[in-house]
């Protein structure tokens, strides 16, 4: 059994340092434990760093190309590595590495194919008032969408199993935390979550400059995620209220036109509107029907890339087979440290 800690990197000179070197060197369960290291086209000495920390592997980008990609690509090269199983973690050491152990044990009992670390945000000491709020809210909102029970969506220390990996695909650029909870509750993913510990916060988050930009990107990406995997209750929901705001439109002018006797005629506006917004309404139900049979059709295509990503990894040899095809390719080391 292999295990794979991966680390996604943009500029982490300053903490990857201490981060490497705090992760578990084996863990109970595994044969195995390696480090890979994502450098997302840093400009800064992080490939430098990785190299002198101990990493096992470096992926390096020469561009930066957002951490849905880094992280993408890190599954990717951990599972034609030979991973049994992948724990995702940060740069920043905001995860404590003695929790690897824990967070993979409920794989390693059979319980679960991905685990996501539950931080508890509403105790983390270095979050606001309106951070914890919204780490609630956004929370609740991908319980109800992806039909798990994750309490901390937000949370990048995740462990996946190799059947996960082989099955998750990031479409997203901002963010994979988000997608792949409602992706794992969509294909029937064994989910589960267990308690963490934090370390202080070493620096603010740079995934987003505000917490405006963070909502807009967070809320379109489950709009489309949820609307990629639920088309017809999504675009029949949205039809049919537009057929129903129509028809409250048409009766009243109805009513105005019956009750003063085509004096409420001038109404007209009216039948206009509600004309309108039934054709519009109608023509969304017709949108939800292809959309469907278009999703009917995406859950083949996955079931076939799920299928020649097996025949790849049988076919690849170690770290040779880690080139991967991409706009820009990644340059694999193997140990770094040397």
């Amino acid at each position: 059994m292999k295990l794979i800690i991966q680390i996604p990197c943009f500029n982490e000179e300053a903490n990857l340092a201490e981060t490497l070197p705090a992760l578990p060197r084996s863990v109970a369960g595994f044969d195995t434990v390696e480090t890979l290291v994502i450098d997302d086209g840093s400009i800064d000495r992080t490939v430098d760093v990785a190299r002198t920390a101990g990493a096992t592997y470096l992926l390096h980008f020469p561009v930066n190309l957002g951490l849905a990609r880094a992280f993408s690509a890190g599954l990717d090269a951990a599972l034609k590595l030979g991973a049994d199983v992948i724990v995702n973690t940060d740069a920043d050491n905001q995860y404590r590495g003695a929790d690897v152990a824990r967070l993979v044990e409920p794989i390693l009992a059979g319980q679960a194919d991905m685990v996501i670390g539950d931080r508890a945000p509403h105790r983390v000491a270095h979050f606001g008032p309106m951070k914890r709020l919204l780490q609630r809210l956004g929370s609740w909102v991908v319980r109800q969408l992806s039909g798990t029970t994750v309490p901390d969506a937000a949370s990048g220390f995740r462990a996946f199993s190799r059947r996960a990996a082989l099955r998750l695909n990031v479409f997203t650029k901002f963010t994979y935390t988000l997608e792949t909870i409602i992706q794992a509750g969509k294909k029937h993913i064994p989910i589960a979550h267990v308690p963490i510990r934090t370390n202080p916060e070493r620096r603010p988050s740079r995934l987003f400059g505000r917490i405006s930009t963070y909502l807009k990107h967070s809320m379109a990406t489950l709009v489309r995620i949820y609307a990629l995997y639920e088309p017809l209750k999504v675009f029949w929901r949205l039809g049919m209220a537009l057929i129903v705001a129509g028809i409250l439109l048409g009766c009243r002018f109805l009513v105005a036109y019956l009750w003063t006797k085509g004096a409420g005629a001038g109404h007209i506006q009216s039948l206009i509107l509600a004309a309108v917004l039934v054709i519009v309404g109608y023509q969304t139900l017709l949108i939800g029907l292809v959309a469907d049979l278009i999703g009917a059709n995406r859950s083949l295509v996955e079931d076939m890339l799920y299928r020649v990503r097996v025949m790849e990894l049988r076919m690849g040899d170690g770290p040779e087979a880690v080139r991967m095809a991409d706009e820009m390719p990644p340059r694999m080391e193997e140990r770094a440290s040397g």
